[in-house]
C-alpha cells in the first residue's frame, strides 16, 4: 500500500497548481484559498506539509504581506519538526490568520479524499 505523503501528493499538486493559476489570473485571494486547501489536505505528511507552508510564504511575499511571509516561517519549523509526531490540528488552513493550533471542520470534498487515501487506523 502507498505511503500517504505519496497517496496525497497529487491532490496538493493539483491544489498549488489551482493556486498558480489563480494568482496568474490576479486572483489572489482565491488563490490563497487554495494553498489553504492544499495544507488541509498535505498538514499530516511532512513533506507536503512544509511545501504548502512555503507555498504560502512565497504568496505572503508576492503580496507584501509581510505578517503572512513571517507567519509561514514560524510554521514551515513547527511543519518540519511536529509534524511527523502527530501534532498537527484537523483541517486547519495554515494562514498567519488562525491558530497553528486550532483545528477547523474539514470541507467534505476534502473529508473524502482523505478518507481515502489515509491509511485506517489501527
Amino acid at each position: 500500500m502507498p505511503s500517504f505523503a505519496k497517496s496525497i501528493r497529487p491532490y496538493v499538486t493539483q491544489e498549488i497548481q489551482q493556486a498558480q493559476h489563480s494568482w496568474a489570473a490576479g486572483q489572489r485571494v482565491l488563490a490563497f484559498r487554495h494553498l489553504e486547501r492544499a495544507h488541509v489536505l498535505g498538514q499530516s505528511s511532512t513533506v507536503q506539509h512544509v511545501r504548502t507552508h512555503w507555498h504560502m510564504f512565497i504568496w505572503g511575499i508576492r503580496s507584501k504581506s509581510f505578517r503572512e511571509a513571517l507567519g509561514q516561517v514560524v510554521r514551515m519549523v513547527g511543519a518540519a519538526t511536529k509534524t511527523f509526531i502527530g501534532l498537527v490540528p484537523s483541517g486547519n488552513t495554515g494562514g498567519s490568520n488562525v491558530s497553528p493550533f486550532k483545528p477547523l471542520p474539514v470541507p467534505q470534498d476534502l473529508a473524502r479524499i482523505l478518507a481515502a487515501v489515509k491509511p485506517p487506523s489501527r
